[in-house]
């Protein structure tokens, strides 16, 4: 079992962004030193409600303090990029890194974000495979040619190449059923989200599985899932602290469509007990293993990606968070079994 720690770092409009930063470093520190595997960001563009840095200077400040953690984007909204900009950029990353950047890519699902490159919804799904196939063809060390509307080569290579041979750890975000399929078909790992109820996630499981085994994709090197997660002395105060900031994070959501492209659509507008059934990890630590445990028996996943901290929440419990899911929820789940 490996744990990942997701610092979003989302915060509320008129933050302190250099206190942010530090109150994320300090999560990544504590991290670090209590045995965690991984640190993630992702990516948003014109994050209307809360405030987000992009990942790329974010993960390169962040490697700076991570020690032996992998360094991951969960996720790159890769549609909406160059392909010869990605590949440069995380190759680049990845050496600054020693080789173990984890790369995550996903559709995203805001208009707004889509708008703002001038992407057409009816384009993303071909500019987003397009994209994938020419970033990890670059990364491998081919000659690779593209005549493209947003990209055109000529036998391009890339001058420097990623540590890792032929390219960082792929995975892929999905939410629907069809974006399931997707990735089982394009990188073999599903980055599974935090926002589906586990009996979600269990039927689309066999779905992945099914359209893996149709393209002969092996079994995933990693199957990772995220999870939002907060562990503090007892349940009642786990929810205390942090059922506001949950309940915020997903209006938020709700606002940007999120639960829009959901496979059950269900809205994310609802008080924090609908809302939390087979989502949030909130309670003691005997609550977060047992909570945790299907995930790793039932559907297998063995990297698991957990974020303690949402916008408005004071970094002093989150840190006691972190604290104790170090000294009592990974070893547990790490023995058991």
């Amino acid at each position: 079992m490996r744990f990942g720690i997701f610092l979003t770092n989302q915060q509320e409009p008129g933050t302190d962004q250099r206190q942010a930063l530090a109150e994320q470093l300090s999560l990544l520190r504590a991290a670090r030193d209590g045995g965690w595997d991984s640190v993630f960001a992702g990516q948003h563009y014109l994050s209307e409600g809360v405030t987000h840095i992009q990942p790329l200077p974010y993960l390169a400040r962040l490697a700076a303090e991570a020690g032996d953690l992998r360094v991951g984007v969960g996720i790159l909204l890769l549609a909406l990029q160059n392909p010869v900009d990605v590949a440069e950029n995380y190759a680049a990353l990845d050496v600054v890194t020693g080789g173990r950047l984890i790369f995550g890519v996903g559709l995203g699902y805001r208009e707004v974000e889509y708008a703002a490159f001038g992407v057409p919804p009816e384009e993303k799904v071909r500019r987003f495979e397009a994209n994938l196939d020419i970033v990890t063809r670059l990364w491998a060390g081919e000659a690779v040619d593209a005549d493209l509307p947003w990209c055109r080569l000529d036998g391009a290579r890339l001058g420097v190449l990623p540590v890792q041979r032929p390219g960082p750890a792929l995975w892929m975000a999905a939410n629907s059923d069809g974006a399931v399929r997707r990735a089982a078909r394009l990188t073999g790992t599903w980055m599974i989200n935090p926002h589906a109820t586990i009996d979600t996630v269990r039927r689309q499981t066999e779905l992945f599985r099914a359209e893996a085994a149709a393209h002969g994709r092996p079994a995933p090197a990693e199957q990772p899932a995220m999870r939002e997660i907060f562990c503090a002395k007892d349940r009642a105060t786990a929810i205390e602290l942090a059922g506001p900031y949950l309940v915020g994070k997903y209006r938020t959501y709700a606002r940007w469509g999120q639960d829009r492209v959901m496979p059950d659509r269900e809205s994310f507008d609802m008080p924090y007990e609908d809302l939390a059934r087979q989502r949030f990890v909130v309670g003691s630590p005997e609550d977060c293993v047992r909570a945790l445990l299907p995930w790793r028996d039932e559907l297998g996943a063995d990297h698991l990606i957990l974020r303690t901290h949402w916008a408005g929440m004071p970094v002093e419990h989150a840190l006691r968070s972190v604290e104790l899911l170090s000294k009592e929820v990974l070893p547990a789940l790490r023995a058991a079994g």
